[in-house]
């Protein structure tokens, strides 16, 4: 008699798909570990997430085996969205409102979580989903930067490696004491793209190097 087992074949080791409830629980960790680590930072526990999630930590562990996991995966799906950002804004005709925008939206979302900040400053996660979504948003900045070169908006000898030191000095912004936060750092970008816009009697720009 043939013994063999009727699920051999060529699905046999495929992997089945996550049971809707597993499925769920999936989402209610990741939607409450962005709430925790926006609120928190990245020094928040997966036990912080369990509780903020309403499920055992048991369950948390059983999705993602430690907070490294558990965060990657959290701020993969925020760098993507930031991704998107850019993207949409390549489709604007006016390529230094395009490239300003996108500052201003995505230092808005930093400005409201914590963990993005943290993440920015120190970049200790380093995900593959976390890698690929630098990448695309450092793609999308190159074509920004290039785009307001090219209508001739952008001052002479910014390139896309700028992008990064302006959000950090925006996040510094951030983390001074004020009654009014979202004014001031606002308030300090307008000026930083004040000095990004060409002006026909601008000096030209020194590079990073100090021999421009």
């Amino acid at each position: 008699m043939d013994t063999r087992r009727v699920d051999e074949g060529p699905d046999a080791a495929k992997p089945r798909p996550l049971r809707r409830d597993a499925e769920l629980n999936r989402r209610r960790i990741l939607r409450a570990g962005r709430e925790v680590f926006a609120a928190r930072g990245l020094q928040a526990t997966l036990n912080d997430v369990a509780h903020h999630a309403g499920l055992g930590v048991g369950t948390v562990y059983r999705k993602y085996p430690d907070k490294q996991a558990l965060a990657e995966a959290v701020f993969a799906e925020e760098l993507d969205e930031i991704a998107a950002m850019a993207q949409e804004a390549l489709a604007e005709g006016d390529a230094f409102a395009a490239l300003a925008g996108f500052l201003e939206k995505s230092l808005e979302r930093a400005a409201r979580n914590r963990g993005l900040r943290e993440l920015m400053r120190h970049g200790t996660l380093e995900g593959t989903g976390l890698a690929r979504a630098r990448g695309e948003i450092t793609s999308r900045c190159e074509r920004l930067v290039a785009r307001a070169h090219a209508q001739g908006v952008l001052r002479d000898g910014v390139t896309e490696a700028d992008v990064v030191p302006i959000a950090a000095m925006i996040d510094a912004v951030m983390e001074l004491p004020t009654e009014r936060p979202d004014e001031m750092w606002r308030r300090y970008l307008a000026i930083v793209l004040d000095g990004l816009r060409a002006r026909p009697d601008q000096a030209p720009l020194r590079d990073a190097g100090g021999t421009g």
